[in-house]
């Protein structure tokens, strides 16, 4: 009998990533992957996240509104909340199986147990990360024309404001072998961009006996697979010194877009998260990015509202957002944490506050984006662009610096790099046409 599964995940690349893994392991043991709004399952698995209390939230939500739609189906929760709250899933009726991030391809195992046999109650089997070792497993497939691969997991910068070290454990590596491996196969595949993908992409190899960090990894994907573009998962600002800028630099495939794992533009609040850089690192080292590669893109996590950030504090951080020409911003509001150092702190602003400072912050860089994109409208006559989408005679796609073409076409070219002459803008990307 052939019985159908449903992954549902919430969260970071590296979540989607594992979802698919686990999606493609399911399908070599005989399940049909539900995919799109379809659901109809006989067992489903939820992927969730806990960043923010939000996300917690949304993951009890998902998992509750799955249990009411879906009654005959096994539930099975995974994850980063499953990881830091299996005892409170476990209270949810309807729980079948419960495990978190130390193996997360034991779904599998459960789910084809589940599916013959459903539990009375919930079964918690949350292991402690401590020893943990980086997780066998890859993905093949993605749903957009770039590839991911994770090559890292954990994070060891215990950050005050953070739980994800709590949820993910210590820094662990994927075997250099093992991602040229995944690479070449996705390369063949005919992925034309590969995303390094992790908790803490900068922090790969640490864990590793030879030597090899990000750097050199890149390097021999860069020669031993070829992929037209190979682009990072989020960094943190630390990471980007002259050193490691000058190697990759000289890769041919090296995307020209960086998203910085930033979190804030004033020192006094980067010192109480317990960064390890301050404002002044950060110009230099994007700046050094900026006059080896003049056409780099820059998108940033912000948080703002951080425990006792004054108006000043915000105000700085905002002059420098500006300063950087970011070309976007994921604008957070902080979100306590239990468990985490800046809980405890006193001076916590409110949620009002922190909202009304969202949407200053965003409001800012929508129009540092819009003054971005006319600047390249008139700089960038005719380049490469790799197209993702095709809908109603509209090709949607990227540059390789992460900056977005629309193009209208009578044929669909996703999937598929082209030269495009560039003619205009408008506030959300560049208008252009196909140069044939």
């Amino acid at each position: 009998m052939s019985y159908k599964a449903k992954i549902y995940t919430l969260g970071c690349k590296v979540n989607q990533y594992e979802s698919e893994a686990i999606a493609e392991e399911l399908e070599k043991n005989g399940f049909e992957i539900v995919r799109g709004s379809e659901c109809g399952a006989d067992v489903c698995i939820i992927n969730t996240c806990t960043v923010t209390a939000e996300s917690d939230r949304k993951s009890r939500q998902m998992i509750r509104r799955l249990i009411s739609s879906n009654p005959e189906a096994a539930v099975i929760v995974t994850g980063c909340y499953a990881q830091v709250s299996g005892d409170k899933i476990a209270q949810i009726k309807g729980v079948d199986y419960i495990c978190g991030n130390k193996s997360k391809m034991i779904c599998v195992q459960k789910a084809m147990e589940l599916v013959k046999n459903k539990n009375e109650k919930a079964v918690c089997e949350v292991q402690d990360l401590e020893g943990a070792q980086f997780e066998d497993m890859s993905a093949s497939h993605s749903e957009r024309t770039r590839a991911y691969i994770k090559i890292e997991d954990g994070c060891e910068n215990n950050c005050s404001y953070c739980i994800i070290p709590m949820a993910r454990g210590k820094i662990r590596s994927k075997a250099p072998e093992k991602v040229l491996e995944e690479a070449k196969k996705l390369k063949d595949a005919g992925y034309h961009e590969l995303v390094l993908t992790g908790i803490e992409v900068a922090a790969y190899g640490k864990d590793l006996q030879g030597g090899i960090d990000l750097g050199e990894l890149m390097v021999a994907l860069d020669q031993e697979v070829g992929f037209e573009r190979i682009s990072l998962g989020s960094l943190e600002p630390s990471m980007m010194r002259s050193s490691f800028v000058d190697k990759i630099t000289a890769l041919s495939g090296i995307s020209h877009h960086f998203h910085l794992s930033l979190q804030s533009g004033c020192n006094k609040t980067l010192a109480g998260m317990k960064r390890k850089y301050n404002t002044e690192k950060v110009r230099q080292n994007v700046d050094y990015i900026r006059s080896a590669m003049p056409d780099a893109t820059f998108t940033a996590d912000i948080i703002v509202g951080f425990p006792g950030e004054s108006v000043e504090d915000f105000n700085s951080t905002c002059e420098f957002i500006a300063s950087l020409d970011l070309f976007d911003a994921h604008v957070f509001a902080y979100s306590k944490r239990k468990g985490t150092p800046a809980s405890e702190l006193p001076e916590q602003v409110s949620e009002e506050e922190k909202s009304g400072r969202s949407s200053v912050l965003t409001r800012l860089c929508k129009e540092k984006k819009s003054e971005l994109l006319k600047k390249f409208a008139t700089t960038v006559k005719c380049a490469p662009v790799l197209f993702e989408t095709y809908e109603d005679g509209v090709l949607m796609g990227r540059l390789n610096n992460f900056i977005p073409v629309k193009v209208k076409s009578e044929t669909d070219l996703s999937c598929s790099i082209r030269n495009v002459t560039i003619f205009g803008c408008t506030d959300e990307e560049l208008l252009g046409e196909i140069a044939y």
